[in-house]
């Protein structure tokens, strides 16, 4: 059933905070994070620090070097926007910190470009330590979440705003580090992350439906470290790879990919599917629509790309 990552979240958290190392950290947006059952259950381990994302990263490193797990919560937007913070006080000080960013790319919707975190991934990614993962569905979050408790060093957590299409089965079971291959193909190769990855399915079908192209889907919800050998292996397979993202087409996912690709497989070709601009204001599927994040329009993009190179 479609369900927000961040919802995904809010529920997982409340449900493993007994352990008591857990403490949530929120900017005054204790709903929009979906921390604030958490608040009402553990109101000892939530602490609420305003509007002052610098100030609650600097207590999230404190508190992880108490033997605490601490979880800095706000838009990703405004958390990741105080990188000299998260660069100093969690990544160089190897803080145990988990840092929660929602509302993520163009599916913002409605609020517009000043909420919408698409530089977030290529900020942090630069960061070498720094664990960077993208929850495609709920079940994905829910495990993203039981993994990061136990999870040594800093890490980054992007959740959506908007509800997302369930993509993995019964049993899924989250491995860090691991892609995930949804759909199996030897024409051309998906590699997706967080929201899109639904969208790259769609393609994928349709691709399959309406052209015969047979089109592998992997599923990345680890960005760093990326599953690298899942990325070469479909470049060696198919020849042809398109990532697609909710995200700058500069530094994310994209900029991941083509960087192994570089340096370890420099004949496939690879097209980058993600925004080209700032964000704007509209709906979830409008924006998705308009900036080619859509099925369809993965399709279309994909079609055109892979007649090119032929």
């Amino acid at each position: 059933m479609p369900a927000a990552t961040r919802d995904a979240f809010g529920e997982t958290i409340v449900r493993v905070g007994q352990d008591d190392r857990i403490v949530v950290l929120t900017g005054d947006l204790r709903d929009s994070t979906r921390t604030e059952d958490f608040a009402e259950k553990y109101p000892d381990r939530f602490i609420e620090c305003g509007i002052a994302e610098s100030n609650m990263l600097g207590i999230a490193s404190g508190l992880a070097m108490s033997d605490k797990i601490p979880w800095a919560c706000s838009f990703s937007c405004f958390v990741t926007g105080r990188f000299e913070t998260v660069r100093l006080s969690v990544a160089y000080q190897e803080a145990n910190v988990r840092i929660v960013g929602t509302h993520t790319g163009i599916g913002v919707g409605e609020d517009g470009y000043s909420q919408m975190s698409l530089e977030d991934i290529a900020m942090i990614r630069a960061l070498p330590n720094v664990a960077v993962i993208n929850p495609a569905d709920a079940a994905e979050a829910t495990g993203a979440v039981e993994y990061l408790i136990e999870h040594q060093g800093p890490a980054f957590l992007r959740l959506t705003r908007q509800k997302v299409d369930d993509v993995n089965g019964s049993g899924y079971r989250f491995e860090f580090g691991k892609a995930v291959q949804l759909r199996d193909g030897n024409d051309v190769a998906f590699v997706a992350t967080g929201a899109t990855v639904a969208e790259a399915v769609k393609a994928a079908d349709i691709l399959k439906e309406r052209d015969g192209i047979t089109a592998r889907v992997l599923n990345v919800h680890t960005i760093q470290p990326l599953d690298e050998e899942a990325v070469l292996g479909a470049a060696s397979d198919c020849g042809a790879l398109v990532t697609v993202e909710d995200h700058s087409v500069r530094g994310g996912l994209g900029g991941a990919v083509a960087e192994v690709l570089a340096q370890r497989d420099g004949d496939a070709r690879l097209h980058i599917i993600g925004v080209r601009t700032f964000g704007e204001s509209g709906t979830s599927e409008e924006l998705y629509e308009k900036h080619g994040l859509a099925g369809e329009r993965v399709a279309e993009t994909t079609r055109s790309f892979l007649a090119e190179i032929a």
